[in-house]
């Protein structure tokens, strides 16, 4: 519940927008949230927690119901069991796949991500 809180502090949001300039920015849960009250999903496809679909709304494009969205150089990641998915698809976007796919056996993750949607 603290990002509902933390969305609406000033100072906190102002230290955020200091990532302008931050290569990814990318979220899980309603971390996404946050990006938005930032101002950094404006115009941007984004997912956060179900529950919180309609708290997204006002801040970004279009709230995309899945998983993962990768919108450009944004991404944003459903509920917190997406973080493991979402770790997993950072690091093939920054280490390749087959880093990921080295990381995803040492951690014995047997799942198949899924619900990963792209607008580039």
């Amino acid at each position: 519940m603290g990002t509902r809180i933390l969305r609406n502090d000033g100072p906190f949001i102002s230290w955020l927008q200091g990532a302008k300039s931050v290569p990814y920015k990318v979220s899980v849960c309603t971390g996404s949230l946050l990006l938005g009250a930032a101002g950094f999903l404006r115009d941007c496809w984004a997912t956060t927690h179900p529950s919180s679909y309609g708290l997204l709304e006002p801040y970004c494009g279009q709230v995309i119901e899945t998983r993962i969205v990768q919108d450009g150089k944004i991404i944003t990641g459903g509920g917190v069991s997406t973080s493991i998915d979402l770790g997993l698809y950072m690091m093939s976007l920054l280490a390749g796949e087959d880093a990921m796919q080295a990381v995803k056996k040492q951690i014995d993750y047997p799942y198949v991500m899924q619900g990963i949607i792209r607008r580039q």
